[in-house]
């Protein structure tokens, strides 16, 4: 069906980093279930200071992550970095 004239569709916006799912995936598969804070604490007790909204933008992929973030959060999560890009 042709779109009346004038609209047009809106364009998905890319994602901002490609580990944000795995990152949600494995912390939702964790037992038990690590929530956003525990990580955010986890992240903490590395000297890394993301807050939980930063987190959960993070995992939609809406934020960009730093090399040093991504080794902590691998490190929160018992994984080794290159399972995050799976």
């Amino acid at each position: 069906m042709p779109r009346p004239p004038g609209r047009t569709v809106p364009k998905a916006k890319p994602s901002r980093n490609l580990t944000g799912p795995a990152i949600r995936r494995i912390r939702m598969a964790a037992s038990p279930k690590i929530t956003q804070e525990d990580m955010v604490g986890r992240l903490a007790r590395q000297g890394v200071r993301i807050n939980q909204s930063q987190f959960a933008k993070i995992e939609s992929g809406d934020r960009p992550i730093l090399d040093h973030e991504l080794a902590a959060i691998a490190k929160a999560l018992k994984v080794p970095v290159q399972v995050l890009f799976e």
